[in-house]
């Protein structure tokens, strides 16, 4: 088989739509080892394969994180939720990554805040797979299991930040994702429900029993669930506010455990 120049994997990627067409050549051409593997990877990108499936990492937060095929890949907005997490709590030494897919939020936190007593859970055996490669260099915990359901009992009342990065697309809106996320990535991670906020209420309500006193709660929403979500938060008692970015077109609801208040 011919080697593929860089001009021909432009030119065939720029066909398929993609937008960013450039950028992805170099991406492919630097992570194929063989000319075989460069026209495999070309292909899975040119069929429509997510271009951090088709390499297997996603930048995030100045890391890179390891993805595979059928993991939700790690969105750039999802960096907020990290920023206001070390804006809340940037002493915070027990961590854990809810809903972690790769468990990118996990190990942004832990990079930027040192030695920390890290976790991370997901329902999907093939997320927590990724999230232990990926939480590895900062000691993580990674535990496979329904929300709440997967941590150590030991961990209640114990948790200085609690990131929750909820599917929270609605049921019937699912079908309207980008053909990258609806048929790439898993159900589980996308759908949050008929109006997408059931797994934030299941999140919102257990978060006060397993936070510290003066602990943070974090999820991200979109914009148009902003309110409900706050009543959500503030239902369970949080004191809750908003972190709005527009640059990121990121929305992220925030609840502390107040002082004083104890856990349910």
């Amino acid at each position: 088989m011919p080697t593929l120049s860089p001009a021909s994997v432009v030119a065939a990627l720029r066909a398929a739509g993609c937008v960013f067409a450039e950028d992805e050549a170099r991406l492919i051409l630097s992570a194929a080892r063989t000319p075989d593997e460069l026209a495999a990877m070309v292909d899975r990108r040119v069929t429509g394969l997510p271009l951090e499936h088709v390499v297997g990492w996603a930048e995030f937060a100045g890391l890179r994180i390891h993805v595979e095929p059928g993991v939700f890949v790690p969105r750039r907005r999802t960096e907020y939720l990290v920023e206001q997490a070390l804006a809340q709590a940037p002493d915070a030494s027990v961590v854990v990554d809810l809903c972690c897919g790769s468990g990118a939020v996990g190990a942004a936190i832990a990079e930027a805040l040192g030695p920390i007593e890290l976790h991370a859970a997901d329902v999907d055996p093939a997320a927590t797979r990724c999230a232990r490669r990926n939480i590895a260099p900062y000691d993580g915990h990674v535990h496979t299991g329904d929300l709440f359901a997967a941590l150590p009992t030991a961990l209640r009342g114990r948790v200085d930040i609690l990131a929750a990065n909820v599917p929270y697309v609605p049921t019937d809106e699912v079908g309207l994702l980008p053909a990258e996320a609806r048929e790439h990535e898993p159900l589980v991670a996308l759908d949050g429900g008929s109006d997408g906020l059931d797994i934030l209420r299941e999140v919102a309500t257990g978060a006060p029993a397993w936070l510290a006193p003066g602990g943070c709660l974090l999820v991200e929403t979109s914009e148009r669930q902003l309110p409900s979500a706050v009543g959500v938060f503030r239902g369970a008692g949080l004191e809750t506010r908003v972190a709005v970015s527009e640059e990121l077109y990121a929305n992220v609801v925030i609840g502390v455990r107040v002082l004083g208040s104890v856990g349910v």
